[in-house]
C-alpha cells in the first residue's frame, strides 16, 4: 500500500502517523507542496498535514491543492486532513473557513456529537477527551458530512465525509519534537495566547500515548478494505 502525505512547512510532518504506517508495511511519500508541488495521484491513502498559512490565502498552490483534495475525497480515496488539512477538506467540499473566536493552542477538551458516538472510529473514544490543538481558524460543516466532535471555541472539531474521509482540526499524531518545533517556529502565536512554551509541552506529554492510540485506530479504519 502507498500513502501520500502533503505537508506545507518542514516542521509539521506526519509524526506518529508515519510510525504506525511504517509498522504496517505502508510506504509513505511526502510532498512539501509549496516548494515541490503536488504528486501525480493521491495514492491509496492521502494525509494532509498542517501549517501556519490559511486556505483563504491567494497563493496559486492553495487552489491547486484544494482541487486535488476535492478530487481525492469525491473519488472515494481514503483521506485524513489534520488542522490546516481539515480546513482544506472543508473548503474543498464547499464550506467556509474563517477566523475563530480565539486561538486554540495546547491540550483542549473536546466533546463527541451524537454522530461521533455512532462513528466507526470515534465510537471507541471517550465522550469528552483532551486533544492537542494549534489553530486560529475554524470551518462550517460541509454539506453531506457528519459532525463528530466540537469544543467551546470551535463547535466543529472533526467531521467525516462518506466512510473514509476525516477532517480533524486537532492533532492526534503530535510527538514531543513536533510540539517543540511549533513552540519555536510559531512563537508569536504563544505570545498572542499568553502561553509559555514549556507549559504547552509539559501539559501535552502525558496525553501523547493516548492520542497515538487514537491515531492508530483511525489509520487502521482508513486502510481497511471498503465494505
Amino acid at each position: 500500500m502507498r500513502a501520500v502525505c502533503l505537508t506545507h512547512v518542514p516542521f509539521e510532518g506526519p509524526g506518529a502517523f508515519a510510525t504506525h504506517l511504517t509498522s504496517r508495511g505502508v510506504s509513505l511519500a511526502r510532498y512539501l507542496v509549496p516548494q515541490v508541488g503536488l504528486p501525480q495521484n493521491p495514492g491509496e491513502l492521502l494525509i494532509v498535514m498542517g501549517g501556519p498559512m490559511s486556505v483563504n490565502d491567494s497563493d496559486p498552490w492553495i487552489e491547486q491543492e484544494t482541487a486535488f483534495i476535492r478530487k481525492a475525497v469525491t473519488s472515494g480515496v481514503p483521506v485524513l486532513g489534520i488542522c490546516l488539512g481539515s480546513q482544506f477538506m472543508a473548503k474543498a467540499l464547499g464550506a467556509k473557513v474563517r477566523p475563530g473566536r480565539a486561538l486554540e493552542i495546547g491540550m483542549t477538551p473536546i466533546q463527541l456529537t451524537e454522530g461521533g458516538k455512532q462513528d466507526p472510529v470515534f465510537d471507541a473514544f471517550p465522550e469528552t477527551f483532551p486533544v492537542f490543538e494549534w489553530h486560529g481558524e475554524v470551518f462550517d460543516l460541509p454539506e453531506g458530512c457528519v459532525a463528530l466532535a466540537g469544543s467551546a471555541i470551535a463547535p466543529l472539531q472533526a467531521f467525516r465525509y462518506g466512510r473514509r474521509a476525516y477532517g480533524l482540526l486537532f492533532h492526534l499524531e503530535m510527538e514531543q519534537n513536533g510540539i517543540q518545533a511549533l513552540n519555536h517556529h510559531c512563537a508569536p502565536d504563544l505570545v498572542r495566547a499568553n502561553l509559555i512554551p514549556q507549559e504547552v509541552l509539559s501539559r501535552a506529554l502525558p496525553h501523547l500515548p493516548d492520542l497515538h492510540q487514537m491515531a492508530e485506530r483511525l489509520l487502521d479504519h482508513l486502510m481497511s478494505p471498503p465494505r
